[in-house]
């Protein structure tokens, strides 16, 4: 099988059989072109469809040497693995050549989250005089309050809030949608920053939906957040390294310690 038959093959399984979103279809199609590299650097090249065990052992000896840490070693595996398992699925292999691969070891790392009083202080420090600070207040709320991601919270639509009944629809990764509730404080912020601001934007055509928008009228961008994040920490004199998804791990952590099931939490 050749290079671009087996890219192919693979971006159509991701799409169709895992329904996994562009940017991770094509992540995972970049760690196969390290292996389809490999095997065509191979002399005789190697054909990808018939690699043995110590083929694949050989590819991460190769790549672990070329400086590649363990994570993204891990990374590369999980998608190395995946693609065997699509060609297992389209019955063109029998057996998986990864399944005896073990996985490099990484190192446990606790996720950084925020506590009430430091939430409170970010809180605290946006300057509700300047333009769009409703906007920004809403925003922080509803990264907290719902546990959202940030590709979440950019493509939040007006027409999935449900605050009659206290949550909203959100899409997550692979256009998988799912219910979330909302916090009253977020509710609250969100219509505030509808009625007071997002009212007077000049709306593009495109973002109509969109709940959250920049001064232009369109949909935010996630650095644009992270920015806005990563300024308001040190303003409120926060020395954590933090990022939108911050929040989602503050969420999560303060549910568990509120004395909500770790698995529920999870799911």
């Amino acid at each position: 099988m050749g290079s671009a038959e087996a890219t192919d093959l693979f971006r159509t399984y991701l799409k169709l059989e895992r329904s996994l979103s562009d940017r991770s279809v094509e992540a995972y199609v970049r760690d196969l072109g390290k292996l389809l590299r490999f095997c065509e650097a191979h002399s005789p090249s190697l054909d990808v469809v018939h690699l043995s065990l110590e083929d694949i052992q050989a590819f991460i000896t190769t790549v672990a040497k070329g400086g590649l840490g363990a994570r993204s070693q891990a990374r590369l595996l999980s998608a190395v693995r995946c693609f065997y398992k699509c060609l297992r699925v389209e019955r063109i292999l029998k057996t998986d050549p990864t399944e005896l691969v073990d996985m490099p070891r990484l190192g446990r790392k606790l996720p950084t989250f925020l506590t009430l009083k430091e939430i409170d202080a970010m809180v605290a420090a946006i300057d509700m005089s300047r333009p769009m600070a409703h906007r920004d207040r809403a925003m922080l709320e509803t990264l907290y309050g719902c546990g959202l991601r940030v590709s979440e919270l950019c493509t939040l639509r007006m027409s999935r809030l449900h605050f009659n009944e206290g949550f909203v629809r959100v899409i997550g990764k692979g256009d998988k949608e799912r219910l979330v509730p909302i916090s009253p404080e977020a509710m609250k912020q969100i219509d505030v920053y509808r009625n007071e601001e997002r009212v007077h934007l000049p709306v593009q055509k495109a973002a109509e939906d969109f709940l959250f928008l920049n001064t232009r009228g369109s949909g935010l961008s996630r650095i644009s957040v992270f920015n806005f994040v990563k300024k308001l920490a040190v303003k409120a004199g926060i020395r954590k390294t933090i990022s939108p998804h911050t929040f989602r791990h503050s969420f999560a952590t303060h549910l568990v310690e509120g004395g909500a099931d770790l698995r529920a939490v999870q799911e």
